[in-house]
């Protein structure tokens, strides 16, 4: 299988890089409050052996002060996740979504100070997801995974194909051109396309002199067809390059060259099928008390497999994970691994023999089947409370996950 092929290219990287062998570690220090910027200006000036090394992450909390945390990969996953989520969101400006939802470089970026350099430092942070086998939820437009895949673009009539993929009202409106029965001319079209930037109208020629040529019978399909290439490839060409330059640094083209572009999607955010609920189970670490045979662990996995519909399991997996789909291959590939902590029902540890302490202990011992399951992403973990009941699991899982309640990053 082709994702095996790539996984097989990827260990032999790390092999010839030595990094299980002594790589250098890399520490750096992210402010909550400033997760972007600390992660450029740390990272963004790395080489990619580097950053294909170990990183290792230490939170500052918005009150300046060292947040706890375990010293493994999970923490430098949270990292990633938060950080292209930041980066990914419209509102920031350096990438648009189409009505489907789909993200590419926004050709408006450059309302952000050195946004090419953040655009190859967030190509770096993407390339890193798939280098470490770490699945994001960053869903690219098919066009813009074509770039990143190098697919040979000299015939305009692949980015007519794909243009739909970028903005179906202009693919629409550039066919309704190319197959117009009347007179093409009285469209009053130039081989120019006029746009806002930053409050002020500029004009683009699609051809030099554009302006002045009038779009007829006999150029519309050379008008739609470059049109095409201006909106997929011209017009955000620097902001493409930037992040195709990061990715390509830490994920050699030729690793990836026998994808396609809804592979390739996969490989970074995961498979679209149906969650195998006997393949998790397989691949599941324990924790505080729990084992594979734990009543409270085998009504869980009932639940999962019989009472819950894909849409749920769906909504399961994103709440421990931070994705709604599996790795490709299977949760073999998922890193770190599904683990599943218990949280003890009891309170044995109230030691407080004061009236207000058993006061407190009672209403804890009455409060506590209430408590919800929580997770913490960053490390795939669920911490699911010692249950008295499967119904009580049921219920209390399916209201986590459906309000996203007890979610934690710790």
């Amino acid at each position: 299988m082709r994702v095996e092929i790539f996984h097989r290219r990827i260990k032999k990287d790390r092999e010839f890089l030595k990094i299980s062998e002594g790589h250098p570690t890399t520490y750096i220090t992210i402010h909550r409050d400033k997760l972007l910027e600390d992660g450029y200006s740390q990272l963004g000036i790395l080489s990619s052996s580097i950053l294909k090394g170990t990183i290792r992450v230490k939170f500052i909390n918005a009150q300046g002060l060292d947040e706890a945390g375990i010293d493994e990969m999970g923490v430098f996953k949270e990292f990633l996740e938060e950080t292209l989520n930041l980066a990914f969101n419209p509102a920031l400006n350096l990438f648009k979504a189409n009505t489907e939802g789909h993200l590419f470089p926004s050709w408006l970026s450059g309302v952000n100070e050195n946004h090419l350099q953040l655009f190859q430092f967030v190509g770096k942070m993407v390339g890193k997801a798939v280098y470490e086998g770490i699945v994001v939820d960053i869903p690219l437009a098919p066009f813009f995974l074509s770039h990143l895949l190098k697919r040979n673009h000299s015939a305009y009539y692949n980015y007519l194909d794909e243009l739909s993929s970028f903005d179906e009202q202009i693919y629409s409106s550039l066919n309704f051109i190319k197959h117009y029965d009347g007179d093409v001319t009285d469209l009053c079209l130039t081989f120019s396309v006029d746009e806002e930037y930053l409050g002020k109208r500029v004009t683009h020629e699609l051809i030099d002199g554009g302006c002045a040529i009038p779009v007829t019978p006999s150029n519309r399909l050379s008008y739609v067809h470059r049109m095409a290439l201006f909106k997929l490839s011209t017009q955000i060409k620097k902001q493409t390059d930037a992040f195709t330059k990061g990715f390509h640094s830490l994920i050699d083209p030729s690793f990836i060259e026998i994808f396609s572009p809804e592979e390739l999607q996969k490989l970074i955010s995961g498979d679209e099928v149906e969650i195998d609920v006997e393949d998790l189970r397989k691949y599941t670490h324990y924790a505080g008390g729990y084992h594979a045979n734990h009543k409270v662990i085998l009504w869980l996995w009932d639940v999962l497999k019989n009472h819950f519909n894909a849409d749920d399991r769906g909504n399961f997996l994103k709440f421990v994970t931070s994705c709604s789909r599996p790795p490709l291959l299977g949760f073999k590939h998922l890193h770190p691994p599904f683990t599943i902590r218990c949280v003890q029902m009891t309170h044995s540890e109230d030691r407080d023999e004061s009236v207000t302490g058993m006061i407190k202990g009672f209403f804890k011992r009455h409060q506590q089947p209430h408590r919800l399951p929580s997770s913490s992403t960053c490390f795939n973990l669920l911490k699911l409370p010692n249950y008295t009941s499967r119904n009580m699991l049921k219920e209390k899982l399916m209201y986590a996950i459906k309000a996203n309640c007890g979610f934690e990053l710790s």
